[in-house]
């Protein structure tokens, strides 16, 4: 428990852009993969976004690719999820989450920060 901080979510109107952190506790290399997922209310979790974090390989769902952008800082054990051009349907609860293993389950997950687009 907790493994990872996540925040940076709030109200925007369609088209702006938000700027989502995840904080890791220990050095961010301990953690191979670290992702973001979204869930709406009624709606399935949705993976959003993933970055391995030796290489930086990023990962971004269709859904999202060419507005949002995943990006690690290891000197602050970081993961940012730059969002941009949202849209109602990003509106979601986003949490980050974290592997221990390359190909494992995801091990450890922030508490969530709300993300709403509305006009």
């Amino acid at each position: 428990q907790g493994q990872l901080v996540d925040s940076g979510g709030g109200l925007v109107q369609p088209g702006a852009s938000l700027k989502l952190s995840c904080i890791t506790a220990r050095t961010i290399r301990y953690y191979p993969v670290v992702g973001w997922f979204r869930q709406a209310p009624g709606k399935e979790r949705e993976l959003v976004a993933t970055i391995t974090t030796d290489k930086g390989i990023t990962f971004e769902a269709d859904s999202v690719k060419g507005r949002f952008t995943i990006s690690k800082d290891d000197s602050k054990n970081t993961v940012w999820l730059e969002m941009n051009n949202l849209q109602p349907e990003d509106t979601a609860t986003y949490k980050c989450t974290a592997k221990i293993t390359p190909r494992g389950a995801w091990s450890y997950w922030g508490q969530g920060t709300q993300v709403t687009v509305s006009s």
